[in-house]
């Protein structure tokens, strides 16, 4: 190298991805293994492949970096879980020793890429994402720039926002901009190496919407990140205006909608006015935060009418037992409600059930059995029983092909295909917690998308982008389940949330930041 050339700037990378539901068991190492859990060059090599099993931040990240000059990629760890309870103290622990070794042994460093989902907690630990933001600023010192990606689920702490600088939060949801937005981030990176500078501001509004209010087609989010998407448009001090929704089910102190802004030129009272600008939007709309969902009985009269032909076919989402949010993906009612009803030729995805698949592989394909659905009972997974036959077995290993999963990897464990006998309802188990948001988990099963008249998806949100090209908006419906994700939020006994909060709380009120 020349003498008068700058060496490649290192960057670090690194991240960890959990959706903590406050509700749910612990998150173990085994579902770090069974998901995502990588280490040094491998990252760099899977980021850069044509498709991994990487979160959909880290080759955007690299595309990115690669395509605006050289650089020097010093990649940490990248652990990813199915959103589950909080992590295992220990485990937790041991990622932040690992990360903590790995990064001591790679100083000195130029800048640091963090891409986490931005909601997990450890056992013992109510911010493990603030914990990690400061192990690293305390590790790579003040100057050197620190850029983190969130989920827009994420669940934001002023110790997080004091040591980075800059937070990116996604602005889709159903999510498909994470490539973007660390693209983003990589962006920031190399401003903040050429010498630019930021400042941040930060509120958090006592707000802890559903989560089916924070769809980003339309409605008060929607209307919220298309605000934040104007600012940085016609204000270019602002580097970044991220709007996040925030995470409830982790039932913890930091919940709520958050809004962070950083601003170039480290011009700290233009990120606090477009904060402040975001802000009284957002509380000044919070009762728009509602949504009716159907209940049972609606649920069944509508889903007889459409496998008649008397409508027009639907999906319907299971809401209240969404393993994207930390559902177990085992409860049995809307299954149980349609069967019962005898809606015929219905179709739902995915019931995990690691003891049914295992049985219906050991039958085999053509096999006829007495199937039971969740013989081992918890909370809200009750026992439902039915004949069943084994009309196709898989090893639950694909390729997305379209919204949230395009080009990623997913495994269901081994599955099955049954059909229920009296009403023909099909049926995917997968041994595996995954939601159903991509169509290729009922493709891969022989199941053609387009002739079902009722399709079921145990997903919050994330099927809408999945499977908008067989349903139309209007003919999606989010049902009334009960579950660990239940929109409902009078059903659960929470412990930690600040109260008073809208909507939980009619009374909650929100003072402005004493700004000068």
């Amino acid at each position: 190298m020349n003498p008068s050339q700058k060496a490649p700037p290192r960057v670090a990378v690194l991240g960890l991805h959990l959706e903590a539901n406050g509700f749910a068991p612990p998150t173990t190492m085994a579902d770090f293994t069974a998901q995502c859990l990588e280490r040094g060059a491998a990252i760099s090599g899977l980021a850069r492949a044509e498709t991994s099993g990487l979160p959909a931040e880290f080759p955007g990240f690299y595309r990115h970096m690669d395509s605006t000059g050289p650089w020097q990629p010093v990649p940490i760890l990248v652990a990813s879980a199915p959103p589950g309870g909080p992590i295992d103290q220990a485990v937790f622990q041991g990622f932040l020793d690992e990360i903590r070794t790995g990064l001591a042994a790679a100083l000195p460093l130029d800048a640091v890429y963090i891409g986490s989902h931005g909601a997990s907690s450890a056992v013992a630990d109510e911010d493990s994402d603030g914990t990690l933001l400061a192990m690293v600023r305390a590790i790579v010192g003040p100057a050197v720039p620190i850029v983190v990606s969130h989920d827009l689920h994420c669940n934001v702490s002023e110790a997080l926002v004091a040591a980075c600088t800059a937070l990116v939060v996604y602005r889709t949801n159903p999510h498909v901009d994470m490539a973007a937005r660390a693209a983003e981030s990589a962006a920031l990176i190399r401003e903040a190496l050429a010498g630019e500078t930021f400042a941040r501001a930060f509120i958090r509004l006592p707000l802890t919407p559903p989560s089916v209010t924070l769809l980003t087609a339309e409605g008060p989010y929607a209307d919220l990140i298309r605000d934040a998407e104007a600012l940085m448009a016609r204000d270019p001090r602002i580097a970044n205006a991220s709007v996040a929704g925030g995470f409830t089910f982790s039932d913890l102190p930091k919940c709520g909608i958050t809004i962070t802004v950083t601003a170039r030129g480290a011009d700290e009272r233009a990120a606090r006015e477009a904060a402040l600008t975001l802000a009284r939007r957002g509380w000044g709309e919070r009762h728009r935060h509602t949504r009716r969902l159907l209940s049972l009985a609606e649920a069944a009269e509508l889903a007889l009418r459409a496998a008649s032909g008397a409508h027009a076919p639907i999906i319907y989402s299971d809401a209240g037992d969404n393993p994207g949010g930390g559902g177990r993906g085992n409860t049995p009612y809307l299954l149980r409600t349609l069967h019962e009803a005898g809606v015929q030729g219905a179709v739902l995805g995915n019931f995990i059930d690691p003891a049914l698949a295992a049985e219906a592989h050991a039958l085999g394909e053509g096999a006829e059995f007495t199937a039971v659905f969740n013989r081992v009972e918890d909370q809200f997974g009750k026992t439902f029983t039915a004949r069943a036959r084994v009309l196709v077995l898989r090893n639950g290993e694909g390729i997305g092909r379209r919204g949230t999963m395009a080009g990623r990897q997913f495994s269901l464990g081994p599955s099955a295909l049954l059909e229920l006998q009296g009403s023909g309802l099909r049926v995917v188990v997968g041994s595996l917690r995954r939601q159903c948001h991509e169509p290729r988990m009922l493709e891969m099963h022989g199941i053609d998308i387009a002739a079902a008249r009722v399709v079921v998806v145990k997903s919050r949100g994330h099927f809408r982008a999945g499977f908008d090209e067989f349903f139309s908006p209007d003919r999606v419906f989010e049902v009334d389940t009960a579950g660990l994700t239940s929109p409902i939020l009078t059903n659960f006994p929470w412990k930690r949330l600040p109260r008073p909060t809208f909507p939980l709380d009619e009374n909650a009120e929100w003072r402005e930041p004493g700004w000068n």
